[in-house]
């Protein structure tokens, strides 16, 4: 049987019928990205209906190698955090067009496979500390939950109190605030696809109420991808300046936290960890897939693609092999031709999205040791400055900077190796002569 030559189903403990429900499980799951990602990237002036073709790409593409090369049961796409602060730090704060952008999370694509090829791999993980790696991950929480709040009219600026609270009787804002309800009732009961189903309720009840004007249709042909397809690559000449410099470093450093932790988190769940050894059966494939997935993603118009947690949902009803995956990519094919349903997706709906996944991101927050004061202090600013200054990468450089100042202080200064040393002297330098 081809399918036990390829994943191996009977050595995994498991069975075809399996591995379909934990890829419809987990598709379910991160299936809010379809909707969510062409809203964000849609802002910095990419064709929607383009980018959501692009993300149904980079996903495809994504979990097809997941399955097929690393036979892991988890899946890929455009990642959450990655495309905000493509479309809010990079577009939007800092003007650099969306096809150089697109050229920066090529280039750090390219990066993270010669990384991946390499034997510094596991070396360069361990560089960061544990600690910034959690902070990072818990701002970037921090900062998509604020954006959700802010696009859908929750949250708006305020001369005097720099925010406050936004019109609570437009119909827009109560439309968001009832999905936000909506969704967390779905998650904390622990529905499966929570946060898909969530958006789907506050939809429906949007067009009902005639917030949201109904869509034109439900089924169509598969949009075209033509005006952003080729953007990173003819675009890759833009990359002169310092800027773009810090751009691709976040691209990739952020991309290596995302990948290598989630692929840690499910393969723990999903019992792939040698006890031994304490190393994970087969990373090194599954990075590398992820690598390219970035790298193509970013060809076909989208930001960085990463794995999604969410693969535990699937994880959690038994699935074991990369045939989970696959599933994964076919749903994700059947996907693309529900397109004009996206007229319907506004930001009132998006939010409860954004600011469900940023909880779940802001629970890293319990793997930082805050009772020491020399952790607490970068890993603090790492989250708060990432939301106060709107930026993911000027959070993480004034968490880098902090990171070598306070344990040198602290006398514990043989800890920071030459990678953080080198990292604060860039983010100084950024924020002397860019910033």
């Amino acid at each position: 049987m081809i399918l036990e030559q390829l994943f191996h189903l009977r050595e995994n403990r498991t069975s075809v019928r399996r591995e379909l429900i934990g890829g419809l499980t987990t598709f379910l799951a991160m299936s809010y990205i379809l909707a969510v990602n062409p809203e964000l990237l849609g802002s910095t002036g990419m064709s929607k209906t383009a980018v959501f073709t692009a993300t149904i790409l980079a996903a495809i593409v994504g979990c097809l190698l997941m399955g097929l090369v690393a036979n892991f049961p988890v899946a890929l796409a455009p990642g959450m955090g990655l495309n905000a602060f493509f479309t809010y730090t990079v577009v939007q704060e800092w003007h650099i067009p969306w096809q150089t952008a697109l050229a920066g999370v090529f280039v750090a694509g390219i990066l993270f496979i010669l990384l991946t090829l390499s034997k510094l791999r596991d070396k360069l993980i361990n560089l960061i500390p544990s600690a910034l790696k959690y902070a990072v991950s818990a701002g970037i929480g921090l900062f998509i939950a604020f954006s959700g709040l802010q696009t859908s009219g929750i949250i708006v600026a305020n001369k005097s109190n720099a925010v406050a609270l936004g019109n609570l009787h437009s119909p827009t804002v109560l439309l968001a605030i009832f999905g936000i309800i909506v969704g967390i009732m779905l998650v904390t009961a622990n529905v499966t696809g929570g946060i898909f189903w969530g958006m789907f309720i506050t939809a429906a009840v949007g067009t009902i109420f005639g917030i949201i004007p109904l869509p034109t249709g439900i089924i169509s042909g598969v949009p075209s991808v033509q005006p952003i397809f080729g953007q990173a690559v003819t675009h890759l000449g833009n990359i002169n300046s310092f800027q773009m410099i810090i751009v691709i470093l976040t691209f990739f450093i952020i991309g290596l936290f995302d990948t290598s932790g989630t692929l840690v988190g499910v393969a723990t769940e999903a019992g792939m960890v040698d006890k031994e050894s304490g190393e994970v059966k087969g990373v090194g494939k599954a990075l590398f897939s992820g690598a390219l997935a970035t790298t193509l993603g970013a060809v076909f118009g989208t930001s960085p693609t990463t794995a999604y947690v969410e693969s535990t949902s699937g994880v959690a009803v038994e699935a074991r092999t990369g045939l989970s995956s696959v599933f994964v990519a076919l749903l994700f094919a059947i996907a693309a031709f529900f397109s004009p349903i996206l007229t319907v997706i506004t930001s009132a709906v998006t939010a409860s999205a954004l600011i469900i996944v940023g909880i779940l991101m802001l629970s890293n927050v319990q793997y930082i040791d805050w009772t020491k004061f020399e952790i607490a202090v970068p890993a603090f600013f790492t989250m708060i400055m990432m939301l106060l200054t709107y930026s993911i990468s000027e959070g993480l450089a004034v968490g880098f900077i902090f990171y070598p100042i306070t344990m040198t202080v602290k006398g514990r200064w043989r800890e920071v190796n030459a990678l953080m040393w080198t990292m604060m002297v860039v983010f100084i330098l950024y924020f002397a002569f860019v910033a």
